[in-house]
């Protein structure tokens, strides 16, 4: 099979893109062979791979709204299975679609995914998404090894589990996933490791499902966002956001909680390479 493929990362959270406007390339996008191709030594190397596929072009859950949206995020995690949604993956998503002359770059672009339409506008050199609302559960428990730690429930387009921590080494290597309540996350659980380093200010690390430890992950930092500012008593007022700045291991990122509820990413995205590719199983 020959076809195009680009590198892209947000903060150093890597993806393949796979150029397929209508559909006809990749089928259904085959688990085995996302996993191949995601393979930092066998394939390209990435924490994920997204087709960039027209909606149109796509059979989707009649449930799912992506209406005004022309292209779909369609996004599989390292080991091949399918994820809702990547908040730094739609950033290089976009930033493809507006080096590509695909889109308008001085308009908002709308991205079809899993979770919805997702609206990226420009912000200087980086990239803004509006994540859209998210949800607050319990607070259950995450461990690694003999370790254990109280984390918040926080639905960001993907499930995850916040734990707020002394320093982000606590979390030692992240080789192995850290224990979860699998009766709270029966589809896994991307899990967070918080360490607070000024006003509105946090680190962290984390584990994401069908991945490992990356070195960055959007829609976590979303989940940060809000369990922090939550811990911390801030809430919108006034108009005003609450913002907070989530550093991570590949860079920097900020998060808004806005005055309607929805959360706002801001970050780097960068297509960082690009070639033909005559695959061989």
């Amino acid at each position: 099979m020959d076809f195009t493929w680009l590198k892209g990362h947000g903060t150093e959270n890597d993806f393949v893109l796979l150029p397929d406007p209508d559909g006809r390339v990749h089928g259904t996008l085959d688990a085995d062979f996302v996993a191949a191709l995601c393979h930092r030594r066998r394939g390209l190397g990435a924490d994920g791979v997204m087709r960039v596929v027209r909606t149109e072009a796509l059979e989707l859950d009649p449930s799912l709204d992506v209406a005004g949206a022309e292209w779909f995020m369609d996004y599989r995690n390292a080991d091949g299975s399918i994820s809702e949604m990547c908040g730094n993956g739609v950033r290089v998503f976009a930033r493809y679609l507006v080096e590509s002359g695909l889109v308008d770059a001085d308009a908002p672009i709308r991205v079809g995914t899993r979770d919805g339409v997702k609206v990226v506008t420009q912000a200087g050199d980086e990239l803004r998404v509006d994540m859209g609302l998210f949800q607050v559960g319990d607070v259950s428990e995450v461990t690694v090894g003999s370790h254990a730690w109280k984390a918040r429930e926080v639905h960001t387009g993907n499930p995850h589990a916040v734990a707020f921590v002394e320093s982000v080494a606590d979390a030692g290597t992240l080789i192995d996933e850290p224990g979860f309540d699998a009766g709270v996350y029966p589809e896994g659980v991307n899990i967070e490791f918080v360490e607070r380093r000024g006003d509105r200010h946090v680190g962290m690390r984390v584990h994401e499902r069908g991945s490992g430890e990356t070195r960055s992950c959007g829609t976590g930092a979303c989940a940060v966002g809000i369990a922090t500012a939550l811990a911390d008593g801030a809430t919108p007022s006034d108009g005003a956001p609450v913002r907070y700045r989530v550093d991570v291991p590949g860079g920097t990122l900020h998060v808004e909680w806005t005055a309607d509820d929805h959360l706002v990413l801001e970050g780097p995205a960068v297509i960082v390479a690009s070639g033909q590719m005559e695959w061989r199983a």
